[in-house]
């Protein structure tokens, strides 16, 4: 199918275009805000022509509107609301979800757009109520004209407005359905991430503050769904595995009742405007059941069945602190190659709190040898290692005092003691990190690892034999092997791991940044040791 793509000059023009679509009479009252932008675009004429134009091309499955929106606002204008439009295949996908699992009074998009969901939930459940959700204006009139349109006006209702203030109840089943705004946390104002805390702790829960926008949709939607209400959110898929998705985890296990996970790989572009993960949570608010179906996949053509998956038991689940790697499925390894956790484990590096402070400079002036590690501090020092690492004095040093001060000489004790003065005037004894360790200033730094990797770019990891006896901070992994390994396993190890890696192995975070989590390091394939010894090196 072609689109009908229409270039507006500007945001008024846009705002015309839905004007003279219909969207000043559809949707219930308009909002000052809504009012105010009507007025503005009054003079910005369109064409009988342009608006048959557009009405044919609504009214054959497209959003000519909400495509012209793209074009004119960048997409990093759109994100610091979290305007990220979903294709429409995947729209689809969503809604035969839930044809097959609901008939709802009503449907909620809580971040509408231009109502690309609550069009097609509104052909899809015709005696249904719509209601959409958006805090732009903009948006929100480009919804009223795609649903006047459609012929859905007058059924539906399009708020300006914040969700998390949305509480309003009917006696019917709701469907939660769309693509919750993504915006990260520092862009969140204080008084949502009290809200945040406040509302998790009604359910007893608790809440990180440094969760993206999407985490509050999810908690907003447990907190004022029903039971037996149903959902479809399609969200960055890093909630499965960061330390503040673990409240979209608990709630996915608990009172949102989780169905299905399917993540989407980058590669299938579920996000057209930005290089990440996404992933589609099926849910049923009070449901328990036994497991929830977990599954992957690399093209929007494969999405099918967003109910099926691999079945992933409850309890499992509650132990699991990660879930992204459940959605691979373990490929058998060809005849004498293993995964690589079965010869190495694998260590993410010791986080300092504060490297401005424990990466030695200036201000550690005088500090005995002792207690300072020539380190991995820039994943750039792995990358530019040509997969050897040798020479120890270009890398920078980290100071790692001993947690018993007592351990060191008069001498030393004295020096370490004059610099940690220093280091309380540069706050690094407040910090969390400092303030969990056994003692604020014994950073603990791993043994030197054999091998060491990068595990975040935009490129596949790199990997080097660690000649240096370089100790390595979260920069970079470690790579220390199971049994004893001599140098020509190892060379040969790391030849294949610098060719044979490639970016579909990690997760990708907007931006295109590709990262590796130490359990997803383990889960590569390699050759074994013996063929490893024999020179497989690709």
């Amino acid at each position: 199918m072609t689109k009908h793509i229409v270039q507006f000059d500007n945001e008024n023009e846009l705002a015309s275009a839905a004007i003279a679509l219909g969207a000043l009479n559809a949707g219930g009252e308009l909002s000052g805000a809504e009012m105010q932008l009507a007025d503005a675009a009054v003079s910005r004429k369109v064409s009988k022509a342009q608006a048959s134009h557009l009405r044919d091309a609504i009214l054959n499955g497209e959003d000519p509107l909400g495509d012209s929106f793209s074009l004119l606002r960048s997409p990093e204008l759109r994100r610091e609301n979290g305007a990220t439009y979903t294709p429409a295949p995947i729209v689809q996908t969503m809604i035969q979800w839930a044809m097959s699992n609901c008939t709802p009074a009503r449907v909620i998009d809580p971040g509408v757009g231009s109502a690309r969901f609550l069009a097609a939930a509104g052909a899809a459940f015709p005696k249904a109520e719509l209601v959409g959700i958006d805090v732009d204006p903009l948006a929100t009139l480009m919804a009223r004209a795609n649903l006047a349109v459609s012929g859905m006006g007058e059924r539906s209702r399009v708020i300006l407005g914040d969700f998390r203030d949305f509480d309003e109840k009917i006696a019917g089943k709701t469907l939660y359905i769309g693509n919750p705004p993504y915006v990260r946390h520092h862009q969140i104002e204080a008084k949502w991430k009290s809200w945040l805390a406040d509302k998790a702790g009604e359910l007893r829960l608790s809440a990180s503050k440094l969760a993206g926008l999407h985490v509050y949709f999810f908690l907003a939607t447990a907190a004022n769904a029903k039971p037996n209400d149903v959902g479809a959110f399609i969200t960055a898929a890093e909630w499965l595995d960061v330390n503040y998705g673990s409240l979209v985890r608990s709630l996915v296990l608990g009172d949102l009742g989780g169905k299905s996970v399917t993540v989407i790989e980058p590669t299938a572009q579920p996000f057209p405007d930005a290089a990440t993960t996404a992933a589609i949570t099926t849910f049923e608010v009070g449901a328990s059941p036994t497991s929830v179906n977990f599954r992957r996949v690399d093209s929007l053509v494969k999405l099918g069945d967003i109910a099926k998956g691999r079945k992933v038991h409850r309890d499992r689940l509650a132990t699991e602190s990660r879930w992204s790697h459940l959605t691979r499925v373990s490929e058998r390894p060809p005849e004498g190659f293993v995964e690589l956790g079965e010869i190495c484990r694998v260590h993410r590096g010791t986080v300092t709190g504060a490297n401005g402070v424990w990466i030695a400079g200036q201000h550690s002036m005088g500090l005995p040898d002792s207690v300072l590690f020539p380190t991995v501090t820039r994943a750039r020092e792995v990358l530019d290692a040509d997969g050897l690492l040798t020479d120890a004095g270009k890398l920078r040093q980290v100071i790692d005092l001993p947690a018993d001060l007592d351990e060191l000489d008069t001498v030393e004790r004295n020096a370490v003691l004059k610099f940690l003065k220093v280091a309380r005037e540069m706050g690094a004894n407040a910090g969390y990190v400092a303030q969990n360790r056994k003692a604020w200033w014994s950073v603990g730094l791993r043994a030197a690892a054999p091998i060491i990797s990068t595990y975040m770019a935009r490129r596949p990891p790199g990997f080097v034999i660690n000649k240096a006896d370089a100790r390595h901070i979260n920069v970079a992994h470690g790579l220390y092997p199971r049994d004893t390994m001599n140098e020509t396993v190892k060379k040969a190890l790391v030849a294949y791991l610098q060719v044979n890696v490639s970016q579909r192995s990690g997760r990708t975070y907007a931006g295109g940044l590709t990262k590796f989590e130490p359990r997803e390091m383990e889960r590569l394939i390699v050759p074994s040791p013996s063929m490893l010894a024999n020179g497989v090196t690709a």
